[in-house]
């Protein structure tokens, strides 16, 4: 009895009398798509890098006086400008401070100025950006204001504004806060004018949609994204600012250990004792380039247009 014959699916899919071809190899290898929060990391090393470091920082920032710090303004003059050792990690200052706990605490203030100004900034940018955004006649008024705002530089206008108050760690906040506003309100209303002119914005006002409610559920929740990345730049920009304001002894008093004093305090050593500066300036590069890696990180995950990797 003849075996019967097993004809593969392509050959016998095929017409009589034809030849069916060979499958193809696969030229590409299949796409493996990881999920949960492992598979999130690897398609977001950028976000994954920034957002260890700056929660290092606030680690930091809010455990500074467990972790083997002592009184950072306590003064010992009989040790003052000792080298980094074990029993000084950092060294001291001219006062005998230990450095180590100064630029531990110093965390405290250049975060919560960062965090502040950003979000104060933000917001009120975007308040103000949105009703100049949408509504043309309140634009040529508040554009006005603003460019004068913009035509000082930032920092230029925080020490302005600084020379008018006392030196304190609110006064700082507002000083800065003001500066960063001209720059977030025009974000925001160039982003609301591009998602002024979306259809469904265009279909709300030809339904008799109030602008109050256009505004509320249409504009607002398109901004939140692109805003979030600019509250990250503002936050980078407002710490290097303070750390300038104190630098120059216009920010914080001299007795609030921040990074920007006690480099203020060490320019005088530079050259003999760079460490004074040395460690306070490592742990501002660090919180700046954690802050800004977040922000880029952000931009990719929520405006895949705006991805460097496709």
């Amino acid at each position: 009895m003849a075996s019967a014959t097993v004809l593969s699916p392509i050959e016998a899919a095929a017409p009589e009398g034809y030849a069916a071809a060979a499958p193809l190899p696969d030229v590409l290898p299949p796409v493996k798509t990881r999920k949960g929060f492992i598979g999130f990391l690897r398609r977001n090393p950028t976000m994954a890098v920034g957002g260890f470091l700056l929660l290092l920082m606030l680690f930091i920032a809010v455990f500074a006086p467990l972790l083997w710090t002592v009184d950072p303004t306590a003064l010992a003059p009989a040790k003052r400008t000792r080298e980094p050792s074990a029993l000084y990690w950092f060294g001291t200052d001219m006062l005998g401070r230990d450095v180590y706990s100064r630029v531990l605490y110093g965390a405290r203030v250049s975060l919560l100025v960062g965090f502040s100004v950003a979000f104060l900034a933000s917001v009120i940018g975007m308040a103000i950006g949105m009703i100049s955004g949408y509504i043309r006649l309140a634009d040529s008024v508040i554009m006005r204001v603003m460019d004068g705002l913009m035509s000082i530089p930032p920092i230029l206008l925080a020490i302005a504004l600084m020379a008018l108050t006392r030196g304190s760690v609110q006064n700082v906040i507002i000083a800065i806060t003001i500066a960063e506003i001209p720059a977030s309100r025009a974000w925001c209303a160039a982003w609301c004018c591009r998602c002024a002119s979306n259809p469904y914005v265009e279909a709300a006002v030809a339904a008799g949609t109030r602008t109050p409610m256009i505004i509320w559920r249409h504009i607002l929740p398109n901004t939140l994204a692109p805003i979030t990345v600019q509250a990250t730049y503002i936050c980078a920009a407002a710490m290097i600012t303070e750390a300038i304001l104190s630098f120059i002894g216009a920010g914080t008093p001299p007795i609030i250990p921040s990074w920007g004093n006690i480099m203020a305090e060490g320019r005088a050593l530079w050259q003999v004792k760079p460490y004074i500066v040395f460690f306070p300036a490592i742990f501002l590069s660090i919180t700046v380039l954690a802050v800004n890696l977040l922000g880029d990180g952000l931009r990719d995950a929520l405006d895949p247009r705006m991805a460097k990797r496709l």
